[in-house]
């Protein structure tokens, strides 16, 4: 987003357009552009749940403007919490003492993440309007991935597609074109964005999350902040201190430790 040197919004309606573009050939590929795929309330709640992820995305790409990439996306991922709290009010869904475990040791690793870059210094100005429209973003993904749970067999194409239209629609007002000479650069990786990570990775996405918990989902998503560091230390040096990589690691044990059924608590008295 940064290296197309555009608006935020501006991003996210080619995101959207390109998106809505890849995703209506996938769907007529499949057969999905027919009638009974879903019905008028399921059409509803896939473009509220568009709403809501569009502010998602403008949130969170303006946040890339005031903080670190590193600090903005660990900031966002505190969104697991609010996802697993939707789905215990309005799926059923029992918060055990084990997932509220793992949860809190991924939000310590991403609270360890976040000091360590603090500590290092060099924030971009605005920091703290950084991390406030992150937590804003997370709000709102949370909201998205709570619609999509309920949209249990619509297929995701579908979901994609009509959220994407409700983008393009939306900021459409807001849309600009990639001006001098790095218009081309700029094109080809509004292209990428939209074809593959919005096209590609939201089937994918959305298609694990109608299939598995939400607590299962909030901390797979915390394997994201750490991609996030290290791209971050590879396109832009900034590289990640002791405390970072503490948190990293505090993250990915949270992840094996949900994927592989570890009881967190039983661990605890096994070592006293």
């Amino acid at each position: 987003m940064l290296e197309t040197r555009m608006p935020a919004a501006s991003v996210v309606f080619w995101r959207c357009a390109f998106g809505a573009v890849a995703m209506l050939l996938a769907c007529a590929g499949l057969g999905l552009l027919r009638r009974g795929v879903l019905d008028a309330r399921q059409a509803g709640l896939a473009a509220l749940g568009g709403v809501a992820l569009i502010a998602n995305w403008v949130l969170l790409f303006t946040a890339y403007s005031h903080a670190s990439i590193s600090v903005a996306t660990v900031t966002y991922h505190t969104q697991p919490f609010m996802l697993v709290a939707l789905g215990a009010l309005f799926f059923g869904e029992k918060l055990t003492a084990n997932k509220l475990g793992w949860l809190g040791v991924a939000f310590g690793g991403v609270v360890l993440i976040v000091i360590g870059g603090q500590q290092a210094g060099s924030h971009a100005p605005g920091y703290l309007a950084g991390i406030g429209l992150a937590l804003a973003a997370a709000f709102f993904y949370a909201i998205a991935a709570a619609i999509t749970k309920s949209l249990k067999g619509v297929p995701p194409h579908v979901i994609v597609v009509i959220q994407m239209i409700v983008g393009s629609v939306l900021l459409a007002p807001f849309a600009l074109w990639p001006d001098g000479a790095s218009s081309p650069h700029a094109w080809g990786l509004l292209l990428a964005i939209g074809f593959i990570h919005t096209g590609l990775m939201s089937t994918l996405l959305y298609g694990a999350i109608q299939k598995i918990s939400t607590a299962l989902v909030g901390v797979l998503s915390f394997v994201y902040p750490i991609v996030a560091i290290v791209v971050d230390a590879w396109a832009f040096d900034h590289l990640l201190g002791a405390m970072q990589i503490v948190g990293a690691v505090a993250i990915l044990a949270a992840v094996a430790g949900m994927n592989l059924g570890w009881n967190l608590f039983h661990l605890d008295r096994r070592n006293a």
